[in-house]
């Protein structure tokens, strides 16, 4: 999985929120995550990327997935594409057209997934 391999890999978050599945990303080796959040969020998750110093491995992009540009395709798009208790948000949408930016070879990555495999990612930490 690119998630426990890490090294070298560049990241999409998809909807970052507070970019909490990009600080993980990049302790798992991660060389570059592009944080994309279309709310005011944003500017919150940049202001936690720059008092951790990882301005240099997270980029926050404000604005929606579907308007963004990235300088790079992909190899892994991470996710919470089900919104809030599942019921608000409906970023499955936004979480599905992410994958234009996707390498051939990547993966997606939700939250669901992740806590399956949260085990295996935190002992990778």
């Amino acid at each position: 999985s690119h998630l426990t391999d890490g090294e070298n890999e560049v990241v999409l978050d998809v909807g970052c929120g507070s970019g909490i599945l990009s600080f993980f990303a990049v302790q798992v080796g991660a060389r570059k995550v592009y944080a994309v959040e279309a709310s005011s969020m944003a500017k919150y998750a940049e202001l936690l990327v720059r008092s951790n110093n990882l301005s240099d491995k997270i980029t926050v992009l404000f604005g929606k997935i579907e308007e963004i540009s990235l300088p790079e395709s992909v190899d892994v798009v991470i996710s919470e594409p089900m919104g809030y208790m599942l019921f608000n948000e409906r970023m499955l949408e936004s979480y599905l057209h992410s994958k234009k930016w996707l390498k051939s070879n990547g993966e997606c990555v939700t939250t669901l997934c992740l806590l399956f495999n949260l085990n295996l990612l935190l002992h990778t930490l």
